[in-house]
């Protein structure tokens, strides 16, 4: 079960904004963290938050 929440999350991430890149670096419970994170944000704010969260933990620059 925690591969398929892992690939979800990826999903999840790629969907709104995550560069394939960036996301290579983040770990899978860190991945599933932040698309649960996501998944309880309003829609219409969901790309821009995503980006937040990526920046504050240090995977944008």
């Amino acid at each position: 079960m925690e591969d398929s929440v892992a690939i979800d999350a990826k999903r999840i991430l790629l969907r709104y904004g995550t560069p394939i890149s960036v996301l290579d670096r983040v770990n899978k419970e860190e991945r599933i963290r932040l698309a649960r994170a996501i998944a309880r944000t309003a829609l219409p704010d969901r790309e821009a938050r995503l980006r937040e969260l990526l920046e504050e933990a240090g995977h944008l620059h």
